[in-house]
């Protein structure tokens, strides 16, 4: 009897470990290749080598750890074989997508954004998929704001912008263009069981949510290093 217990809270335990578990799905929809850069706050442990090369419609699928992750995502263009130099995303101005999973202190939840705030390189969208609860809308900016880019504010040949934040914002309201700023929509995402971020998708497609469930949500704050 005290053998079938102790199966079956062994058993348990690995069920919400599998529920609970989040993996990074990078996706690239670009025309061109992208070399993904996934770098972890301070202290935390990498998931990636950063040194794989996403051709046109191809994937990545990460692994996060079972405890608290935050970082950053971003895409490298016009790398060299090693990816030890690039003509954009490997220092500002990029697109920056910004992740935390696992605070175990909030319901297993996760927070993610993209930001602008460091300018852009290429367009990119992220949202959470089999997610345990919450409002997870999907977050991001699908336009290639290099095409018109303030001339002054142009970098690597027209391949980034750096700004102003007023006209990244027009372009993609569901970016967040300032260190204080914020989305217009609400966020509070339960045990993801996937983050998918999409390079150059071509739409947001966001869902609705029931009145009575909006009152119990709030806009999270993400924890990434700047």
């Amino acid at each position: 009897m005290a053998r079938a217990i102790v199966l079956a809270a062994l058993l348990l335990a690995a069920t919400a470990s599998s529920t609970t578990a989040t993996t990074l799905t990078i996706h690239n929809l670009c025309p061109h290749p992208v070399w993904p850069l996934v770098t972890p706050n301070s202290g935390l442990p990498s998931i990636s080598d950063n040194t794989a090369r996403l051709d046109p419609n191809a994937l990545l699928t990460l692994s996060f750890p079972p405890t608290f992750w935050a970082g950053r995502v971003a895409a490298r263009t016009g790398c060299d074989a090693a990816a030890s130099g690039c003509w954009t995303g490997a220092a500002p101005p990029a697109t920056v997508v910004q992740v935390t999973v696992h605070d175990g202190t909030n319901q297993d939840q996760a927070a993610y954004s993209v930001s602008l705030a460091d300018g852009f390189n290429a367009p990119v969208v992220v949202s959470p998929q089999a997610a345990g609860g919450g409002q997870c809308p999907a977050l991001g900016c699908p336009v290639d704001l290099n095409c018109d880019c303030p001339p002054q504010q142009r970098a690597a040949e027209g391949a980034a912008c750096r700004g102003p934040p007023e006209y990244f914002k027009s372009r993609c309201p569901l970016t967040r263009t300032t260190p204080t700023d914020v989305e217009p929509v609400p966020q509070s995402c339960r045990a993801p069981g996937e983050l998918k971020v999409v390079f150059c998708q071509a739409t947001i497609v966001t869902g609705g949510v029931a009145a009575a469930a909006e009152a119990e949500m709030a806009i999270r704050t993400v924890v990434a290093d700047s």
